[in-house]
């Protein structure tokens, strides 16, 4: 399929363009290295001291009780550290999946649903505007000097919306590394950030209301049944979106 070939190349074909121009870079040219340098050394520092401090094992798993702990002592503002952490997450590679159930332990799933849906997606597009800014223009630069791959670029232009929402709804990609690849490509911001929004919400239901029937039942085991039954829901829609859409755009 054109489109997924594009994004394939998107990611992986950059690197190699660099290789193939022999002309001296101009000015500009090296300002964008410039940029793009300082990008990969705050996203490297990032990591560097997230895993210093123990941050990453902080934000698994098996520390839940111990990161909702966190979350809920701070009150009312908790709800604001929790999109920072969200966003922080997203910027420095960090797994969603913890923080999402941690969410629905404190705030319980009507509530982490939004909140997880707010700190996601500004996470998601700080990666995407950060990528836009460093690296964007020296793509446009890659592709006025390299045919091949001005094709692979204006075919994700065409084929954009349809590239986010194929690969929001399908989990396989990565979703830390496809806010930065979807930053390099022509992309309009307004087509990301939208169909992020709305695509990422079945996922984000699913693990929202496994996570919160662990708590939202206090007791009652309707209840509980009744969170679990819409996770559930969600995860089998989730299953059957990549079926759906190998039908439907030949994927």
């Amino acid at each position: 399929m054109p489109w997924l070939e594009s994004w394939v190349h998107m990611v992986y074909y950059f690197p190699m363009v660099e290789a193939n121009q022999t002309n001296q870079q101009p000015q500009h040219g090296r300002k964008n290295w410039v940029r793009l340098a300082v990008l990969a050394g705050i996203i490297v520092l990032g990591i560097v001291l997230i895993r210093l401090l123990g941050l990453h094992e902080y934000l698994s798993l098996k520390n839940l009780q111990e990161l909702s702990a966190t979350v809920k002592n701070l009150g009312w503002i908790g709800p604001v550290v929790y999109i920072l952490i969200w966003i922080v997450a997203c910027l420095f590679f960090l797994p969603g999946s913890p923080i999402t159930i941690a969410g629905s332990i404190v705030f319980g799933a009507w509530w982490a649903l939004p909140l997880v849906t707010i700190g996601a997606n500004l996470g998601a597009n700080a990666a995407f505007l950060a990528a836009r800014y460093a690296a964007r223009p020296m793509v446009e630069t890659w592709a006025q000097k390299n045919l091949q791959f001005k094709k692979i670029d204006d075919g994700v232009h065409r084929h954009g919306w349809r590239m986010v929402m194929i690969t929001r709804l399908v989990p396989i990609f990565p979703f830390n590394l496809q806010n930065y690849a979807y930053g390099l490509t022509k992309v309009k911001f307004s087509t990301y950030a939208l169909v992020s929004l709305v695509c990422m919400i079945p996922g984000t239901a699913a693990y929202a209301f496994a996570g919160g029937a662990l708590v939202s039942g206090k007791g009652d085991l309707k209840t509980t049944l009744a969170y679990l039954g819409v996770a559930a829901i969600m995860f089998v829609i989730v299953s059957l979106i990549p079926g759906f859409l190998k039908k439907r755009y030949s994927v």
